[in-house]
């Protein structure tokens, strides 16, 4: 048996000022780091011994990783940062806000670039285009862990996670459009040996 923890960074200061961020690189506002040190509290209530870290390459999700791995004990587990991980990039809505966005190009277009699996902004990706990416590092690098009975923790990006959360739960196309994840709260799969899923626990409780 093996566990795979997924978790979103904490808040963001773009997610603060409902911007698209992308791969745009900020940082953690207070908020998300104390999300971050409540996933590392649940966490470590847990006792689940990690093996090995995964994250992107992009602050925000590094700085959450290194604040949860001051709650687990040992900070010099090998950690492996990749692009693969990033967040979907949002082409030319980067840096704009949300509602001014929706006000520009209407509602109904947004949701449709937020929301959609193969429907991406100007310039930037749809999920599918982040799942092709993602799942193929995922299938690379962190599947053999598991495979031997590894203990993983990925923290990461909504989409980035999205698409492996679609991957392990066998979502469709249309299932993962209601799929959201919350920041800083830690997803947690126990797998047997063909890593079919045992079980699944969101750590959200107070």
């Amino acid at each position: 048996m093996s566990i795979l923890v997924l978790l979103r960074h904490g808040e963001s200061q773009w997610n603060l000022e409902n911007r698209f961020t992308g791969w745009v690189d900020v940082p953690l506002t207070e908020r998300g780091r104390a999300e971050a040190r409540k996933a590392g509290e649940r966490l470590r209530e847990t006792g689940i011994q990690f093996s090995r870290c995964f994250t992107s390459k992009l602050v925000r999700a590094q700085e959450t990783l290194r604040i949860v791995l001051e709650f687990l004990g040992p900070t010099d587990l090998p950690i492996e940062e990749d692009v693969a991980l990033n967040e979907r990039h949002y082409g030319d809505l980067q840096g704009l806000n949300k509602a001014e966005t929706a006000a520009k190009f209407g509602e109904q277009q947004v949701h449709i670039w937020r929301r959609s699996f193969d429907v991406p902004p100007p310039n930037g990706e749809s999920l599918k285009d982040t799942a092709a990416r993602t799942l193929p590092y995922f299938n690379a690098k962190v599947r053999p862990a598991l495979e031997h009975g590894e203990n993983v923790l990925i923290a990461a990006h909504g989409n980035s996670l999205r698409s492996i959360v679609m991957d392990l739960d066998k979502l469709d196309e249309r299932q993962v459009l209601d799929l959201n994840l919350a920041t800083g709260i830690p997803i947690v799969y126990e797998l047997g040996p063909a890593l079919e899923i045992l079980s699944k626990t969101i750590l959200d409780g107070p």
